[in-house]
């Protein structure tokens, strides 16, 4: 009996270790998961989670334009249904600040966008006792495939949901609306990876042959920073989930 028991425990133990060391699965096309970020807007969270967008973000971190106050926060976020993700973008926020966020607005995922090292994300995460995603700043001029690969290994490690790959910029920590060589994802990614960068609904047609899960979009959707533009939203919906606008069935959004 007790021989059985050892026998599937270890057993187990070896299809967990196998599950661990799978690649993550290429998302192609019309799978692929859709977040829009930096909203301030009760009307354009409205039409985001209208269009079907998996994720919305509000960004915490003061020196953006599109940053919301903690007030603004609650109103924004009590506007999105259920089965989609109000994502937290926070950077290099302290500990108690982020402890009074998770205690005032409604939230689901933290996204760490700045200079936060796997065990910090970690420790952070399980004080507010939230899943979460790390943002990297990919640098053409440094970064190889396996470089960012090693680097999301560690996240990995650490307990990520998923990986961020965003453009480096020297002095900004996201939001720029710049790309960033595509060709440095890497193929065998040990977290599902969502692109962001410079993504509009001109080119996002562009990662469907890409190993990614998601994209992440905030200025190709906007009209000015922090104000989203309804047609674009649509537009770059329409770009990704193409097989849910083959009958349009979405009314009153622009």
């Amino acid at each position: 009996m007790l021989r059985n028991i050892k026998s599937q425990k270890i057993s187990s133990s070896k299809e967990i270790i196998s599950l661990k060391k799978e690649k993550v699965p290429k998302i192609k096309g019309h799978d692929m998961h859709v977040k829009f970020c930096g909203f301030t807007q009760l009307s354009d969270i409205q039409t985001a989670a209208q269009l079907g967008a998996d994720a919305v973000g509000l960004v915490f971190y003061p020196p953006s334009p599109r940053a919301v106050t903690l007030t603004q926060a609650q109103t924004l976020a009590a506007a999105v249904p259920a089965f989609v993700s109000v994502v937290a973008l926070v950077v290099n926020m302290p500990t108690d600040e982020l402890i009074e966020l998770a205690n005032t607005v409604p939230f689901d995922i933290i996204q760490f966008h700045g200079d936060e090292t796997p065990e910090q994300c970690a420790q952070l995460a399980s004080v507010v006792n939230k899943r979460w995603i790390k943002a990297l700043r990919i640098n053409a001029e440094q970064d190889t495939p396996d470089s960012v690969r090693a680097q999301i290994a560690q996240f990995a490690t650490a307990g990520a949901s998923s990986i961020l790959l965003d453009a480096y910029h020297q002095a900004a920590y996201g939001g720029t609306g710049q790309r960033f060589d595509w060709s440095l994802i890497p193929q065998d990614s040990t977290l599902p990876v969502v692109l962001a960068g410079g993504l509009d609904a001109q080119n996002v047609a562009e990662t469907s042959n890409l190993p990614i899960y998601g994209v992440d979009v905030s200025g190709g959707i906007e009209s000015d920073k922090g104000k989203k533009d309804a047609a674009k939203m649509r537009a770059f919906m329409k770009a990704v989930k193409r097989d849910r606008w083959q009958n349009e069935t979405v009314t009153d959004v622009a």
